[in-house]
């Protein structure tokens, strides 16, 4: 078999394996021998760069992160549907359909709430995706698009063009575990499924879409070059013969069927991946469709039954707190049980201190709950007529309810979060930012194995990792020896880090990496930085009241105190490396752009701070200098447009060497 052979052969294997694996739910091929076709197929490809196409299954990981989206003209537009809220409102649609189709059967399907898009395919290649956009221009995200594994890249009964609608979105349980992911990182969590959705999509790098697992599902021909069809339901048949993943159907001949059929899809939202907002009520025959036509914004064969959210009293039996992996503190009312879409509900979120102080939600209240975003219950409002006497308003506690630490408001929001800096609640999030790359860089100790030692309860706190044994490691799931060898022998390497990458790893409030680096270099010592006073951080460049504070109040808890004595007893380094901090370019903002032959970048930036510089990532009228190395860009350009001065590598030398 040449290379060519084995190319083909390994696309149709491996297509074939994504289609029961993805479509089928029925797989017959094993990971491990999916893994090895194709990572052979990339090899191939590789070594033959000439003969990759755009429906190798190798093309779906995720490749450049593009530079912009650009338009897309849909050449049949993606029109919106008009939205019905009750049934006497559907009832009427009925009775203009029937004006003119007496006999009109429906198909009532599940309305996604996600985000729609056309997908284009030539001669069974797919070769084209866009957003929805007005419906008449859309964007091009082709790129991301082709990483979600239920799209097929090449049909098996290819027309000339091929060009359908389907809707994007995120699995519920994928969003759940996003936002966990995302808590743990510190970052901000999206609010709904959609949201998530809408986010992945239109990130401009494919590999984050990749990392996201969207899914579609696919629900209109909107163009069929060379094959007619007499129903919708007809189109759809032919869409999973195609290898598409299909919206689910009903069909209907009366209008009270479709009544019933929407009821029956309301009460069981709970069971599809997607997230819902309604269903969708559509005429079946399609020259019935051309009868009826379209009026300017809708067309008039088809109408979107919204969900009117389902609001029910129920009593606040109790409110505790939670503490999240970050620190954040958040109320939860505990409610006697009460079934809301399709679920029974005995749980619901209060945000924070200020909704519940907005509402004046009390215990013992009869309080209105409905479902926000079809996920999280919550409350809407009170019904403080009925509320028992000898209530009071609920106040946060002043310390945390898992460690006992004190608690504190974020500056810049509603938030309220624990200080602990051994807090049992925030040990996965804390573990995690101490090995990062930026902190104390511990390699092979990500989040993954950070939970297999907590689960292991081999780790309490950050001061614990300098205990770990490789015997205990490697009694691990997926560890053994060699895996826990490594991880021994870099816990020891990070007890010489600098001092900088320690202060780093301790989080505390807005000492990120480049305020450690100054105040490492500032105090020399932790125990110097532990006895400075507020008025002594203060006078540090680029450290402020706030952030003195914030050191002081850390270093005067009693975990945190703890952690810094475990520490220091385990051998890590105290001390910093790095020579004091001078003023010589204190003022002064230097931008690095191109390569320098004897520093990285960073290392240049960190001679520059040295001297009290600041050193920015962009060019503004604001920048004193421009240091360009070789093959500098846009910067350099930049700097020449605003006359500022520029210094190549050897002025930069003569610069440092004069400071």
């Amino acid at each position: 078999m040449d290379v060519k052979q084995e190319i083909q052969q390994l696309r149709k294997e491996l297509t074939q394996a994504n289609y029961e694996y993805y479509m089928l739910d029925a797989p017959t091929m094993s990971d491990y021998d999916f893994d090895h076709k194709l990572r052979r197929l990339e090899e191939l490809e590789a070594a033959h760069p000439e003969l990759i196409t755009s429906d190798s299954p190798t093309q779906r990981v995720g490749g450049k992160a593009a530079e912009g989206f650009s338009e897309v003209v849909h050449l049949v537009p993606l029109e919106s549907l008009q939205d019905v809220f009750s049934m006497n409102e559907l009832l009427d649609f009925d009775s203009r359909v029937r004006e003119t189709i007496p006999d009109a059967s429906y198909d009532v399907e599940p309305k996604v709430d996600g985000l729609s898009v056309a997908l284009e395919y030539e001669h069974g290649i797919f070769v084209r995706g866009s957003t929805r956009g007005d419906g008449r221009v859309g964007e091009d995200v082709t790129h991301n698009l082709k990483t979600i594994r239920s799209i097929p890249l090449r049909l098996p009964d290819p027309l000339p063009r091929l060009i359908v609608r389907g809707e994007v979105f995120m699995p519920k349980s994928v969003f759940l575990k996003l936002n966990e992911e995302r808590e743990l990182q510190g970052k901000p969590l999206f609010a709904n499924p959609r949201n998530a959705a809408a986010g992945s999509l239109r990130q401009l790098d494919s590999k984050i879409a990749a990392e996201r697992h969207l899914d579609i599902e696919v629900f209109n021909i909107q163009y069929a070059e060379g094959k007619t069809f007499e129903t919708h339901t007809e189109t759809l048949e032919y869409l999973k013969k195609q290898h598409f993943r299909t919206i689910p159907y009903h069909l209907c001949n009366t209008i009270e069927d479709c009544t019933q059929e929407i009821h029956e899809i309301g009460e069981g939202r709970e069971a599809f991946e997607f997230d819902i907002d309604g269903a969708v009520i559509k005429i079946n025959k399609l020259s019935d469709r051309d009868i009826l036509g379209s009026t300017a914004k809708f067309p008039r064969w088809a109408a979107a039954y919204k969900y009117p959210p389902e609001q029910k009293p129920t009593k606040v039996v109790d409110i505790v707190i939670q503490v999240g992996r970050t620190g954040v503190l958040t109320p939860k009312a505990v409610i006697e049980p009460v079934r809301l879409a399709g679920t029974t509900v005995t749980n619901a979120t209060l945000h924070n201190q200020d909704f519940i102080a907005e509402k004046d939600i009390r215990i013992g209240d009869t309080v209105l709950v409905q479902k926000a975003g079809e996920i999280i219950p919550e409350i809407v409002s009170v019904e403080k007529e009925l509320r028992p006497s000898g209530t009071q308003p609920y106040h946060f506690p002043s310390v945390c309810p898992v460690c006992g630490a004190p608690v504190f408001r974020d500056e810049d929001g509603a938030a309220i979060r624990c200080t602990g800096a051994e807090c049992p609640a925030q040990l996965l999030r804390n573990l995690v930012h101490f090995a990062s790359r930026n902190a104390m860089d511990i390699e092979g100790l990500g989040p993954a194995v950070v939970n297999l030692l907590i689960e292991a309860e081999l780790l309490k706190t950050p001061g614990d990792l300098y205990h770990l044994q490789e015997e205990d490691v490697s009694k691990l799931e997926r560890m053994g020896k060699k895996s826990a060898q490594n991880l021994i022998s870099a816990i020891e390497k990070s007890k010489d880090n600098d001092l900088s990458k320690l202060l780093t790893a301790l989080g505390i409030r807005q000492v990120g990496e480049r305020a450690a680096q100054i105040l490492a270099r500032q105090f020399g010592s932790m125990d110097a930085l532990i006895n400075a006073t507020e008025e002594e951080l203060s006078a540090v460049s680029d450290v402020g009241p706030v952030t003195a504070h914030n050191i002081v109040e850390w270093f005067s808890s009693p975990q945190s105190q703890h952690l810094i004595e475990t520490l220091k007893a385990s051998g890590v380094n105290m001390l910093s490396n790095a020579k004091p901090v001078g003023d010589t370019l204190a003022g002064l903002t230097f931008v690095l752009t191109g390569e320098l032959s004897h520093f990285s970048r960073k290392e240049a930036g960190e001679r520059l701070q040295a001297l009290g510089a600041k050193v920015s990532g962009s060019v503004s009228s604001k920048t004193s200098y421009v240091i360009a190395g070789e093959a500098a860009g846009s910067k350099l350009q930049k700097a020449q447009q605003l006359n500022i001065p520029i210094l190549d590598e050897n002025a930069f030398l003569l610069l440092l060497e004069k400071n």
